[in-house]
């Protein structure tokens, strides 16, 4: 049976992009090595879900890439993105197009619940 893993973003800092920029590279690795990779946007880093939040963060000084940037490379692997739903509360909803679909707080705990679920949090 194939494992999961989820990483979920929750205290992670947009604003310090090396704190967000490694998980989300980590996702892009599993997906690529042919595992179940998901990512889901909660907290603070719920805001690199919306347009033109994550497109405007530099990875870092003199870098063209933006958090954007590593957030299409892990949808074209293969991560699936999601984001929860307070977060467009409190941010909007007119979402990046690799936002695979918004959830709840019930999902992330029946995530974290099952067996089959390895569970990263940053």
């Amino acid at each position: 049976m194939k494992k999961k893993l989820l990483i979920v973003l929750a205290t992670a800092d947009p604003a310090s992009p090396v704190e967000v920029m490694s998980p989300i590279f980590q996702a892009t690795v599993a997906a690529a090595m042919d595992h179940d990779a998901e990512l889901l946007l909660t907290g603070r880093s719920g805001q690199l879900s919306i347009k033109g939040e994550a497109e405007s963060i530099a990875v870092s000084d003199g870098n063209a890439r933006t958090l954007y940037d590593f957030l299409r490379d892990a949808h074209e692997a293969g991560v699936t993105i999601k984001v929860c739903t307070p977060n467009l509360e409190q941010w909007g909803t007119e979402l990046i197009p690799e936002i695979d679909e918004t959830v709840g707080s019930s999902y992330l705990v029946t995530e974290v619940m099952d067996k089959r679920t390895v569970t990263l949090t940053y």
